[in-house]
């Protein structure tokens, strides 16, 4: 960067900010806080309440920051020990009083502040509770349509993420399936028993405990797995923290996959067409092949690569049972 970015402040982000929000497929960095260099981290989201089936009942929060004076998007920082989801959820609460149900990820936005880089990732978050109280951080918050919350915003990054988060709305998802490959197990080649009980080992057990909070932010009612130990015990502490049973459908495991591969597509359908939000834990060749034919079967096209590392999140939004937008989400583990 040249100089004088150390001039530049976050009232500057304009001034030479860029915004990465191109397309419905997202994806987050293995390693997000080395994308650039000397990056500073934040999350946050655009806060929504109505009804998406009926597009003049929708309003976003416009945010009013008295250290700044300005009106803006509910954002903050990621703290230690955490993931971007977290950090969403977590300063949404802390600025707004609200809680939220997270959605679709809508991209990031890039500027320059000082001398690092600061990398904002923005969700849609729909109000699910919470009462806003004015504070240090906000002093008020404008409820307005999107159209007046896009005039009344001061910068126009952040106009750029509602117009990306309009175009989301326009296709509300009627399902939305976390799609979770299970975290890692002891190394195949040094278990001797059955595969099928091959357990998590200390790193796994850590995954599956860091993907309650990320999950929890999507605000799941149904949870699902394959019938590998491992992919059950990836998604017990989520089980037991939400109070939800596991269905256990060897439908959505690698075996079905190879064997049966209709049975298995319907199996994932049937989820689908739920509607809501599930979670299916499932393992490492199922997946990109599971996409995939979502993807030649829906409205996404997706050409690169489908990864799929264990322990990481695909958010399949779905319209109508047709795939819509899909963000992946490698690593539930703290950023920092």
């Amino acid at each position: 960067m040249p100089n004088d970015d150390r001039q530049l402040h976050e009232q500057d982000k304009d001034t030479r900010g860029e915004m990465f929000l191109t397309g419905r497929l997202q994806e987050i960095p293995n390693n997000p806080q080395s994308e650039f260099k000397r990056t500073t981290l934040a999350a946050g989201a655009v806060l929504w309440r109505g009804d998406l089936a009926q597009p003049d009942s929708l309003e976003v929060a416009c945010i009013h920051r008295p250290h700044y004076d300005d009106w803006s998007l509910a954002k903050g920082k990621l703290d230690p020990d955490e993931s971007l989801v977290q950090t969403a959820v977590r300063e949404i609460k802390e600025e707004t009083g609200f809680d939220v149900r997270l959605g679709k990820l809508l991209g990031k936005t890039v500027y320059p502040v000082k001398k690092t880089t600061k990398v904002v990732y923005y969700w849609t978050g729909e109000v699910t509770g919470g009462e806003f109280e004015p504070n240090d951080e906000v002093d008020e918050i404008r409820w307005l349509p999107l159209d007046d919350a896009c005039e009344l915003m001061t910068y126009d990054l952040d106009r750029q993420v509602l117009q990306k988060a309009k175009k989301r709305f326009a296709t509300p998802a009627t399902a939305r399936v976390l799609y979770v490959r299970h975290a890692r197990a002891h190394e195949r080649e040094k278990w001797s028993g059955d595969d099928n009980l091959r357990p998590l080992d200390k790193k796994g057990r850590r995954q599956s405990e860091m993907l309650v909070p990320l999950l929890s932010a999507f605000s799941p009612e149904r949870i699902y797995s394959a019938a590998p130990e491992r992919c059950q015990t990836t998604v017990a502490p989520l089980a037991d923290e939400l109070g939800i049973d596991v269905a256990v459908d060897a439908r959505f495991g690698d075996d079905a996959w190879l064997s049966d591969m209709v049975g298995a597509q319907r199996a994932f359908t049937e989820v689908i067409e739920q509607g809501g939000t599930s979670v299916v834990c499932a393992q490492g060749d199922v997946i990109p092949g599971m996409i995939a034919w979502l993807s030649a079967q829906g409205t996404l096209p997706i050409d690169t690569e489908i990864r799929a590392k264990k322990g990481s999140v695909w958010v399949l939004s779905f319209n109508e049972g047709q795939l819509t937008g899909a963000d992946y989400v490698p690593s539930a583990l703290p950023v920092l």
